[in-house]
């Protein structure tokens, strides 16, 4: 990718990695945790009902996200620029919905392994996207559009 010139600005928010490699990390060293340690939810049959509530849901959920950012003319990709606020589809409920859909997928896996540590790998994935990628993208976003995107960030919750 190339750079700007020193004295033009980056027109990115700057994350501090492709969110579904983050994903992927966590996924991962949860799934090697609970090679190690187990510790069982409830029955597997009830942990694989809710597992797939997740599974569907998640999927879902970024797929409509994806389809709203595409049709509202703006780059889906976090390393590209922004170029307009969606505000319709899921975003009307969260201003993240794709990084909530990560993170749902994170509980499917731990209900899916029937694991309380795989599940609750949700919570250091849920801080890093907020510090490594919400908040860059939120400090972005603010100088990018100003005052309509303040206005959204006060009709619409971060997360759920």
């Amino acid at each position: 990718m190339l750079k700007p010139p020193p004295d033009q600005p980056q027109d990115s928010p700057g994350v501090i990695a492709f969110p579904p490699l983050i994903w992927l990390v966590n996924a991962v060293i949860s799934v090697l945790v609970h090679l190690f340690i187990r510790v069982p939810i409830m029955s597997y049959r009830v942990c694989l009902v809710c597992g797939i509530v997740f599974i569907i849901l998640a999927p879902t959920l970024a797929l409509s996200a994806f389809m709203t950012m595409k049709a509202g003319g703006t780059n889906i990709l976090p390393s590209k620029p922004a170029l307009t606020i969606v505000r319709n589809g899921p975003f009307r409920f969260t201003r993240n919905p794709v990084y909530l859909a990560f993170c749902l997928l994170q509980v499917a896996l731990g209900f899916f392994l029937n694991d309380w540590i795989t599940l609750f790998f949700v919570v250091p994935l849920a801080l890093i996207f907020h510090y490594g990628v919400v908040l860059r993208e939120e400090r972005y976003l603010t100088a990018k559009f100003g005052e309509p995107y303040l206005q959204y960030k006060c009709q619409v919750r971060r997360w759920i």
